[in-house]
């Protein structure tokens, strides 16, 4: 009866530590970081998730950039962000990318374009992002 006592309590703890270490994670962290206005460090957190290929970072990166949350405002980075994102399946990032791309002047537009097509034929490596 002890045995099972045992193998049952270590399979609780297993579970209370696996199920503490899902909860903390970098998307958290970002997320935290961002609700509390701590832009700078949830712009670190999100660009490291993005470039990992993170869909939810790429949409969240590319509102900072829109906005100017702990980067510089900049619609041609957003709009390299939304259309990662996008190309990723995110409907949040293709309802941004779309209205960002109706609030940019055609210079905007066509440079982030021509800097969105130079940085999927380099697979990100040559991005300045």
């Amino acid at each position: 009866m002890k045995k099972h006592a045992r193998v049952g309590a270590l399979i609780v703890a297993a579970q209370i530590v696996g199920s503490l270490a899902a909860i903390a994670g970098p998307w958290e962290d970002g997320m935290a970081a961002y609700n509390r206005g701590d832009y700078v460090p949830a712009s670190r957190v999100f660009r490291s998730l993005a470039e990992q290929g993170n869909a939810k970072a790429q949409t969240v990166l590319g509102l900072m950039y829109r906005r100017g949350e702990g980067v510089s405002r900049n619609s041609v980075r957003a709009f390299l962000w939304f259309s990662r994102a996008a190309a990723r399946g995110d409907a949040k990032a293709k309802i941004e990318l779309r209205g960002l791309s109706q609030a940019m002047t055609p210079e905007e537009l066509s440079h982030a374009r021509e800097m969105a097509q130079a940085c999927e034929a380099s697979n990100y490596r040559t991005c300045e992002y």
